[in-house]
């Protein structure tokens, strides 16, 4: 069977240890759930970075951050990268969004191509080819955005409704900052109908009202439960500290021996205020919360995939782009590798009969954020453009073929852009590192003469204990260092020909006139 639709969902910082159906104790999860059963729970789901925008160009383009580049936060993708979006074009079809994707242009690519702003290729470029339903990146004002020309028209009068009203409170002095964590108990000033995450579900539920019968492709993007960790009403007090899964650090990870770069991000300031026990508990019952609201705005999209008839033709897929540390290993935010923030949620819904026998199953091999792609131009029956990428797809998966499957997954990260990189005395310019992880191991290699970590995820599942100046493991170090170079020589470098163009090309010398080496 072929799917005429997909919806794409994507959550924004969001753990793969809070949901029900994932053993979260005290966080119900009831509609994600609903998807679990209906589809197949990858539990060992990793992205390509644990940043939001090279993981998501990652999932864009079904490749590795080191073969699309866009290695960090407002670094652009290449305008010669292809996208999922240009896949659909080329077949005739459009990528829509509602709301996130931290796409960022490449300006001096498009000049060297002449492309200006009255030009309507500028225009998709900008947007990594999706076709805009409403974007909403979160995390700053847009006071231009529709969202923020929608929440004026409610009676929020801000020049920035965002900041003044969705991501603040009211304290006793009156409005107060949702940027400063020690305000997330309180409840957000904007009305939970009117919330980022209500607003976009509003979007998506109402593009796909407006198809009819007409295919879509649709990617739903949220921008919760990341930071400002402030939630509208019930939300904000649906949780307290005894319902939160317990920090996970240990003195040893702050000890004389910890590794330079964990040592200096334990000295960001989110990373220090994250120490404290107060933050933690009050941070993390708000995260829950936003959690919570986001799990009730799905079950109102998977309620109108129901009415609309939607679940017969329509493959689902819902994941995020990175986790959160909400203070384990003594650190706030994300980026380094341990599986709180490498490791994602993913629940994929494949409505052919074939995966009839899978439904309601967990499988426990190693997804990576590059299978998206593949796995949608595989459920749509277009070209696979292996040249190109890197990922696979999934669909074997979930219809249980028995196929042979990756047994390793792999991250990266460019953290020159850090404040870590300057206290340690490093100079502006590449400063990288690449993960391998495997069923036993978690391997990550630094560039500059930094040592390498190591992790035994069968003894430390927690990841506690960093064995990467341990005499004893040099053996494994160095077979875990062979396979990620192993890894990196098969990266896709040449994407300017097919396969089948390069086999073409083979050999063919005399074909084109060319008789170089006779005698």
């Amino acid at each position: 069977m072929t799917a005429r639709n997909v919806l794409f969902v994507m959550a924004d910082q969001f753990r793969w240890d809070h949901m029900s159906c994932a053993g979260h104790p005290h966080l119900p999860t009831p509609n994600l759930d609903r998807l679990a059963e209906r589809g197949v729970r990858f539990a060992q789901a990793y992205v390509q970075s644990g940043i939001c925008g090279p993981s998501r160009m990652s999932y864009y383009t079904g490749r590795y951050v080191s073969s699309h580049g866009a290695t960090h936060n407002r670094v652009p993708l290449s305008v010669g990268e292809v996208t999922l979006g240009w896949h659909l074009r080329e077949a005739g079809r459009r990528l829509a969004l509602a709301g996130k994707t931290h796409m960022l242009p490449d300006a001096r690519g498009m000049a060297r191509l002449g492309l200006d702003g009255q030009h309507d290729l500028k225009a998709l470029l900008d947007e990594g080819w999706f076709t805009l339903v409403d974007r909403h990146d979160g995390h700053h004002g847009e006071p231009d955005s529709a969202y923020a020309d929608w929440l004026r028209s409610k009676g929020y009068d801000s020049p920035d409704p965002w900041t003044d009203y969705v991501i603040a409170v009211d304290g006793p002095e009156g409005p107060r900052s949702g940027w400063k964590m020690r305000n997330a108990r309180l409840p957000a000033r904007v009305r939970e109908e009117h919330s980022e995450t209500a607003y976009t579900t509003d979007v998506a539920i109402r593009f796909m009202e407006e198809r009819g019968e007409e295919p879509w492709v649709l990617h739903l993007s949220y921008v919760k439960p990341h930071w400002p960790y402030i939630a509208p009403a019930p939300y904000h007090a649906m949780f307290g500290p005894e319902d939160c899964l317990p920090v996970v650090r240990g003195e040893a990870e702050r000890g004389p021996g910890v590794h330079p770069v964990l040592r200096e991000f334990q000295r960001e300031e989110v990373a220090e205020n994250f120490a404290r026990d107060e933050t933690v508990s009050t941070v993390r019952p708000a995260y829950q919360g936003l959690i919570a609201q986001l799990d009730h705005h799905l079950g109102r999209v998977w309620d109108t995939m129901e009415r609309l008839g939607r679940w017969r033709d329509t493959l689902v897929v819902f994941c995020s782009d990175h986790g959160d540390y909400l203070g384990d290993h003594w650190l706030g935010e994300k980026e380094l590798f341990h599986d709180c923030i490498q490791r994602v949620p993913f629940i994929l819904f494949d409505p052919s009969a074939e995966a009839d026998a899978t439904r309601g199953s967990v499988d426990h091999r190693l997804v990576e954020a590059i299978d998206v792609v593949p796995t949608m131009l595989d459920a749509m029956a277009l070209d696979p453009a292996e040249h190109l990428v890197e990922g696979r797809s999934l669909l074997p998966l979930t219809r249980g073929r028995e196929i042979e499957w990756r047994d390793a997954a792999f991250s990266e990260l460019d953290w020159t852009f850090r404040g870590a990189r300057r206290r340690l005395g490093l100079p502006t310019g590449h400063h990288h590192a690449w993960m391998v992880r495997t069923a036993q191991w978690k391997y990550v290699h630094w560039t500059g003469g930094l040592r390498p970590m190591l992790f035994d995820l069968t003894a430390d599942p927690d990841e506690l204990q960093d064995l990467g100046d341990d005499p004893a493991l040099a053996t494994v170090r160095r077979m875990m260092r062979d396979r990620l170079l192993a890894w990196f020589s098969g990266l896709k470098r040449r994407t300017t020909l097919t396969w089948a163009e390069a086999e073409l090309r083979t050999d063919s010398y005399k074909r084109s006139g060319v008789f170089f080496g006779e005698w």
